[in-house]
């Protein structure tokens, strides 16, 4: 089901069952997976590859060329997992050098005017909200949440099954679990109510809490000491503390605390 006013490339790949409405635009290289909806005016760039059942709403820009200085010309690429939705406006840019693509997992929604800049590495399950900018290089774990008109600085990361509060200013890794707020921002606790949705035990909320103690809340003591002092504790040993700990052992930006 296309419209005819649509402009698809002879160069682009388009799978079964795919709707694409009046005024959109697939340029060459574009490989669109079965059963995916363009609704108007979206422009899918060159050599982007999106799976199955994803949803383009109005304006939304995939695929364009980095906005990165560095950029040379060499054909870069964009890749996109199954069953995302791209709401009203949003743009996604394909990466600066040829030897990775950015990436966005699958089940994720981006909300209106989210921004995903060049080389970028989105798991799943993520929500951008309305405005949400992301700069180059970043990586977002599974689950996160970032809210409405949050900003986050090149290179940094952001933990799975985190929150991040609207108007927020990221310039340090989001720690995973946690509940990150400000400008600039800070770690205010655990994300209580989002990892119960989640299906989290009474006692993996215990030994995050624990964690949460031992590394945000003890403030005559630096990093690399807390995260010392966990690891001889009981929670050191429980899977989840294990990843947070490892994600800031990681870190190169430092992690907001």
């Amino acid at each position: 089901m296309i419209h005819p006013t649509a402009i698809i490339s002879p160069l682009a790949k388009l799978g079964s069952a795919v709707r694409i409405g009046p005024y959109c635009v697939i340029g060459d290289h574009v490989e669109l997976g079965d059963d995916c909806v363009l609704h108007s005016h979206v422009v899918i760039d060159s050599h982007t590859k999106i799976g199955r059942e994803n949803e383009f709403f109005p304006f939304a820009a995939i695929g364009g060329k980095t906005q990165d200085l560095k950029y040379s010309g060499q054909p870069t690429s964009l890749e996109i997992g199954d069953r995302n939705v791209f709401r009203e406006n949003t743009t996604v840019h394909r990466s600066t050098h040829d030897d990775a693509p950015t990436r966005i997992g699958s089940d994720n929604l981006l909300l209106c005017y989210a921004h995903v800049a060049h080389d970028c590495q989105l798991g799943n399950h993520i929500i951008l909200s309305n405005s949400v900018g992301l700069a180059g290089h970043i990586v977002v774990e599974d689950y996160a949440i970032i809210s409405g008109l949050a900003a986050a600085h090149q290179f940094c990361r952001i933990g799975m099954h985190s929150i991040i509060g609207g108007l927020s200013k990221i310039v340090q890794d989001v720690p995973p679990f946690m509940i990150v707020d400000g400008n600039p921002a800070t770690t205010r606790g655990i994300n209580t109510i989002g990892l119960q949705r989640r299906g989290f035990t009474e006692n993996d909320l215990k030994q995050i809490k624990t964690a949460y103690k031992n590394l945000f809340l003890k403030k005559d003591q630096n990093l690399t000491t807390a995260v010392s002092s966990l690891k001889a504790t009981h929670a050191g040993d429980h899977p989840h503390v294990q990843h947070l700990i490892q994600f800031i052992e990681k870190s190169v930006r430092g992690v907001t605390r």
